[in-house]
C-alpha cells in the first residue's frame, strides 16, 4: 500500500478509535459514579447549570476518557502508520487536545481539572502510545 494512503488511513482510524474509546468511557461513567442529584448531564446547558454540584470524583471518568481515548487513538495510528509514527501519534494528541480546549471554553469546570486535563491527558498520552508502538516494532 502507498505510504501516504497508509498514513492517512492510520490517522483516520486513530481518530475513530480514540473517539469511540472516549465516548464509551463517558457513556458508562454515570453508572459507575452517578452524577450529583439534580444534575442534568444529557445536555451542555444542563451541565453548565449544574456544574457547581460536581465533586472531584465526578471528574475522574472525563479525565480517563480523554487520556485513554487519546492513548488508544495515538497507539492505533502509530501501529498502522508506514512511517512518521511518532509525529502522526502526536498529531492525534494535538487533535484531541484541541477538542479538550474547546470543551474547557464550552463547559465551565474547575481550574484544577482544566489544567490537569489539558496538560496530562493529551500530548503525554500520545507520546507514551508512540513510544510503546515504536518499542513493539523493534
Amino acid at each position: 500500500m502507498n505510504p501516504f494512503f497508509r498514513n492517512t488511513l492510520a490517522v483516520l482510524l486513530g481518530l475513530i478509535v480514540g473517539s469511540v474509546v472516549n465516548m464509551g468511557i463517558i457513556t458508562i461513567s454515570g453508572s459507575i459514579i452517578p452524577p450529583p442529584n439534580g444534575a442534568d448531564v444529557t445536555t451542555a446547558e444542563g451541565l453548565k447549570a449544574t456544574m457547581h454540584l460536581f465533586e472531584p470524583k465526578h471528574f475522574i471518568f472525563p479525565f480517563l476518557a480523554h487520556a485513554l481515548g487519546t492513548f488508544a487513538g495515538a497507539l492505533t495510528t502509530a501501529l498502522i502508520a508506514f512511517n512518521h509514527k511518532k509525529k502522526l501519534a502526536l498529531c492525534i494528541g494535538a487533535f484531541f487536545l484541541f477538542g479538550g480546549i474547546v470543551m474547557i471554553f464550552t463547559l465551565p469546570s474547575p481550574i484544577w481539572f482544566s489544567l490537569a486535563d489539558a496538560v496530562l491527558a493529551y500530548i503525554p498520552m500520545a507520546y507514551l502510545a508512540a513510544k510503546i508502538a515504536l518499542k513493539k516494532k523493534n
